[in-house]
């Protein structure tokens, strides 16, 4: 399975740093226990089993006490469910951002011309309203969500195959039942599938249960790696949608025990980064550290010497990994937050 991680020479670099072989690891060749501790699987999730029993039973298998997965799906719908391990769930509300791809069977419950339903169908693309249904997880109000492509696949009869590639938080069944309202002969969703979510998109990669049992049997028994090295992926696949930059190793496990990141502690940025942007800390292997919020726009961080320069919304690495090159008054002195959130929403205010 080939991914690339977050395009970390591209960035402009604006400090030295080092990179010492002795400590942490290159994403892609992680110990099998650092990469249980830091990994994803794009989970084929079959139909019949919730969200929460697929992490249970991906939990069990693995012997792992933490595991989540992104974006839950109904008991009867099949497909991608990304699943982050152990201290990867931090990082996978991160999927919530990028858009979502699905496909559905849907039957009419009468007949229509088939240019008034392509019409109604352009009607539905872009910015709309809707109202998540009675049986829903979230609060019942009306909200908008943005459909970026919405495609009739195929058509036999009253039965329609629908692609959709939508904002995450969109309700398929419920924007089915709204074209049917629109068409003024109804509309219920039968089938649906998810295909993809962010850059994950290529079925052939995603992996059943049964696969990650025998593969990790394997390891087990044999201490083969190469087939469940393909099924568990670093957590920094998760990232490569969002901005990155790098950080001085010096600085690494100071920002673990809750300091915040200070310019001098800065290695590179992206050119065009903006205050108010989300970015993902990374060390100069290209190790997730942590996420923060840029408080400088990128002129400023050429213009400046020292200072706060990015607010610690999520910390990712667990302390130690790095040596400590900190004081416990340095910390003391920086840290005005903890190094975990308790609430996934709190990565996006």
């Amino acid at each position: 399975m080939e991914f690339n991680l977050p395009q970390l020479n591209k960035l402009v670099k604006i400090n030295d740093g080092t990179s010492d072989e002795k400590f942490g690891y290159y994403p892609n060749n992680r110990p099998i226990a650092q990469l249980l501790s830091y990994g994803l699987i794009l989970l084929d999730k079959p139909p019949g089993t919730t969200s929460h029993e697929i992490v249970s039973y991906v939990k069990k298998i693995l012997g792992l006490e933490k595991a989540g997965h992104s974006g839950t799906l109904d008991p009867g719908t099949t497909g991608l469910l990304p699943i982050g391990l152990d201290e990867g769930t931090k990082i996978v509300p991160v999927l919530l951002m990028g858009p979502k791809e699905y496909v559905a069977l849907a039957r009419l419950h009468s007949h229509v011309s088939s240019e008034k339903l392509v019409q109604v169908l352009k009607e539905f693309t872009g910015p709309i309203y809707q109202k998540p249904p009675q049986r829903s997880s979230v609060k019942r109000q009306t909200r908008i969500r943005t459909i970026y492509e919405l495609e009739l696949e195929d058509q036999f009869d009253r039965l329609l195959l629908l692609r959709t590639l939508c904002e995450s938080g969109t309700y398929i069944r419920k924007l089915i039942y709204d074209i049917g309202e629109v068409l003024e002969v109804g509309a219920s969703m039968i089938e649906l599938r998810r295909t993809k979510v962010c850059n994950f998109v290529d079925e052939t990669d995603f992996v059943r249960l049964h696969d990650l049992v025998d593969a990790f049997q394997l390891h087990k028994e044999s201490g083969n790696e190469e087939k469940l090295r393909r099924i568990i992926l670093p957590i920094e696949m998760a990232m490569t949608h969002i901005p990155a930059i790098t950080i001085r190793d010096t600085a690494i496990d100071a920002l673990c025990h809750g300091a915040q990141l200070a310019l001098p502690g800065i290695v590179s940025i992206p050119q065009n980064l903006k205050k108010g942007d989300l970015v993902g800390i990374y060390s100069l292997k290209g190790e997730i550290v942590g996420l923060g919020i840029s408080v400088l726009d990128f002129d400023e961080f050429l213009s400046k010497k020292k200072g706060i320069c990015f607010q610690i919304k999520r910390i990712v690495m667990k302390p130690n990994t790095y040596p400590k090159f900190w004081s416990t008054s340095d910390t003391n002195a920086s840290s005005t937050t903890s190094n975990d959130t308790s609430s996934d929403e709190s990565i996006f205010t």
